[in-house]
């Protein structure tokens, strides 16, 4: 359902200039045509995981190939192919590193064998209080900041809201971030700066035991900063004037500033906040109140990259430019044209296999960012089916959650749609529904599953308690799943933020006495990283200057075990969440991932 964008033209070969803002898969289609005008090619401007996309739609394919860009709509796509029974070549890049996978039915492993790493988060009481690297002042500035100012304003905020003229009886006191009537927007991006950068951080001070160990930040007013004369605009503000493209409005622009890779001061961090407040109030007032931070929203990422940099100057925290706090903000890792090439040429090489039935040569293949004696294309066979797998092989699922606190609500949301992908998800206990969703249901069978949402798990007529097997199934995915509750009293707050921990689902172990199995090269199970990403795949790699299969590689061809840097490369990508272009999930480095696989015979 993407449109091209300019960020989109270095790292690919089929769109042009001329093709911003039309659909990729319209233009992707079209510009294969001129090349290929035979071939039959439908192309649809939508989301892969609309209703229409069902299983019937998926069993009119030989195979299906991944280039997506979010778990996910991945996961989503494993579990149609696997109800379809469709082969899905499987794929991923980041930066120089890609990898592409085969997954059929019954004899490899899906994509969801492997749980794939979760995205990196961040105690709220060092984001709001002790912040002590400019990843964490960027999370600050656009989930909390961001979110406040230009989000839903009933959305639960861990911002401090309460001005500090408390003892005021006027209705200033009440909401820092509300626009008064008789206040410019200047006049309010001031206050709210203020607020945030001054008073706040004097709030945080008057706590002596928060920063006995740690260095106290300082507070910044406005006044010390900016003179009173209102924000002047050295740019071509005309040229923000003149666009119907609300994305495309520009504080940069506004203040003639125009280097992306600069290191803004403090002042001009302080200048582009204010006007950014005021670019989104007078330019875009119809967004304020629904907007969410998006990477592509010019003005959101230079007001995010300011907010940040202020808070960081405050902590102590090295400032950055707006180029480097995008790619933080967006959790982005710049693609590569040659990278995508090269792995979507693997794919090919792979649906061409699946195609001709050839099974015994499918294999999974990394493509590395440095040489690995002197190879850069790293192929293994595939690995059969996890046994422990909740999607391939149905095992069930454990949960421990506090029945006597926890909601329904709770369970939907953290568990069924984010740790399982569910999209329409019926849930059972017993012969009781307790929840569905669907477009065929009443307005009572609707209101009397959001009733119970709001309710605890232990309080039902048929209570949730520990020892209880709960049914989770999802009809469009053609999925369903078995989880077993544990009750639970207390979860560590920074280590389990959930309030609950699923497990049972778990890497594949070697039989015993298979410690010694090795891969096709020679090398010990113990490798480094294998990768489940964008784009990448193969079953032949070309070494020392020859094609060799992966069989006839003697055992020095490929040191694995040895690529320390390229498995600590690869394990910092953990950390990266999904994002627009770029996605490769890790497995565990060392001694814990290949290990505990088992190759096919």
């Amino acid at each position: 359902m993407d449109t091209i964008e300019v960020s989109n033209l270095n790292r690919q070969f089929l769109f042009r200039k001329s093709h911003v803002g039309l659909s990729k898969a319209k233009v992707a289609r079209d510009a294969v045509l001129r090349f290929r005008p035979h071939v039959s090619i439908t192309s649809y401007h939508a989301n892969v995981k609309n209703q229409e996309f069902n299983v019937d739609f998926f069993k009119q394919f030989n195979v299906v190939l991944n280039g997506l860009d979010n778990l996910d709509a991945r996961r989503h796509v494993n579990r149609l192919c696997l109800a379809a029974d469709v082969p899905l070549v499987e794929s991923g890049t980041t930066g120089f590193l890609g990898q592409v996978t085969v997954h059929v039915k019954g004899r490899t492993e899906c994509y969801e064998c492997q749980p794939k790493p979760a995205p990196k988060t961040y105690p709220v009481c060092t984001i709001t209080s002790t912040p002590s690297k400019f990843v964490h002042c960027i999370v600050w500035a656009k989930d909390l900041l961001f979110a406040k100012l230009f989000g839903d304003k009933n959305q639960e905020n861990d911002l401090n809201v309460r001005s500090s003229d408390s003892a005021s009886s006027s209705n200033h006191a009440e909401d820092i971030f509300e626009l008064y009537k008789d206040e410019t927007i200047e006049q309010y991006g001031r206050r709210v700066f203020d607020h945030v950068f001054g008073y706040n951080i004097e709030v945080a001070l008057s706590n002596d035991d928060t920063w006995k160990n740690r260095n106290k930040p300082r507070p910044i007013y406005s006044r010390d900063i900016l003179p009173d004369e209102p924000t002047k605009q050295n740019g071509n503000s005309d040229k923000n004037c003149a666009t119907d493209d609300q994305s495309s409005f520009s504080a940069m622009t506004s203040l003639g500033m125009k280097n992306p890779q600069e290191i803004w001061s403090l002042m001009e961090n302080s200048r582009i906040f204010i006007e950014a407040i005021k670019l989104f109030f007078t330019k875009r007032e119809k967004d304020v109140g629904n907007l969410t931070f998006d990477k592509d929203d010019q003005l959101a990422v230079e007001f995010v990259t300011a907010a940040a940099n202020i808070r960081a100057e405050s902590f102590g925290i090295p400032m950055h430019s707006l180029f480097e706090s995008k790619g933080i903000a967006g959790n982005i890792v710049h693609a590569v044209a040659t990278t995508n090439a090269i792995i979507a040429g693997l794919i090919v090489i792979e649906a061409i296999k699946v195609l001709q039935n050839d099974a015994n040569n499918y294999r999974m293949t990394y493509c590395l960012e440095h040489p690995s004696r002197k190879m850069l294309l790293m192929p293994v066979e595939p690995f059969e089916p996890n046994k422990s797998c909740y999607v391939c092989s149905e095992t069930p699922l454990s949960l421990e959650i506090n029945t006597h606190k926890a909601k329904l609500r709770d369970f939907v949301e953290k568990i069924v749609k984010v740790k399982l992908g569910m999209n329409f998800p019926l849930i059972m206990h017993g012969s009781a529904l307790l929840y569905e969703v669907g477009d065929d249901l009443d307005e009572d069978m609707v209101a009397n599953y959001a009733a119970n949402l709001e309710k605890v798990l232990s309080e039902f007529p048929s209570p949730v308690v520990s020892g209880t097997i709960l049914s989770v199934e999802d009809l469009q995915q053609e999925l369903s799943c078995s989880i077993n509750i544990k009750h639970r009293d207390e979860f560590d707050e920074e280590k389990e933020p959930d309030g609950m921990v699923l497990s049972g689902w778990h890497q594949t172990s070697l039989e015993k006495g298979d410690s010694s199995k090795t891969l096709g090269n020679g090398e010990s199970i113990s490798t480094p990283s294998a990768t489940e990403a964008d784009k990448n795949e193969d079953s032949d790699i070309v070494a020392s200057g020859r094609k060799r299969k992966l069989d006839e590689a003697p055992s020095s061809a490929v040191d694995i075990s040895s690529s320390a840097n390229e498995a600590n490369s690869l394990k910092k990508l953990e950390e990266l969440d999904d994002d627009d272009d770029d996605d490769l999930v890790m497995l565990d480095d060392g001694d814990s991932a290949m290990n505990k696989k088992k190759r096919l015979q």
